[in-house]
């Protein structure tokens, strides 16, 4: 069973990304921030992060930064509904940063099932 880090601090967000990944047979596990993402990916070593990119302590850019510095191999999926930030696109970044794939909020559950499956194989 494939495991798959939710990294976001919206807790209606990841309890239903939550649900539709469990029913998909998917374990997985959740962060409120992004200090405490980089710390369950050391202890649990999950086969794919989806990480939210406007949260406390370390935002998304800074958590795949230090993922692809720590684990270059790692299958990152970023989100946001944050759009543009003045005018830097933050999907955008966060490919140049390594994310593989980027998912805009609001997304619905087939789209991030499809990302899941193109990434996990």
């Amino acid at each position: 069973m494939p495991k798959i880090l939710v990294i976001d601090d919206d807790t209606l967000l990841r309890g239903a990304v939550r649900i539709v990944l469990e029913a998909a047979g998917y374990e997985v596990i959740e962060a409120d921030d992004g200090e405490a993402g980089l710390r369950l990916h050391q202890e649990h070593s999950p086969d794919l992060v989806l990480v939210d990119i406007f949260m406390p302590e370390r935002d998304g850019l800074e958590v795949i930064r230090d993922l692809r510095a720590r684990h270059p191999q790692a299958k990152i999926v970023a989100m946001s509904g944050g759009g543009r930030s003045g005018t830097l696109d933050v999907l955008e970044a966060a490919a140049a940063f390594g994310a593989q794939r980027t998912l805009s909020k609001p997304f619905p559950p087939s789209e991030l099932l499809a990302v899941l499956r193109e990434l996990l194989g």
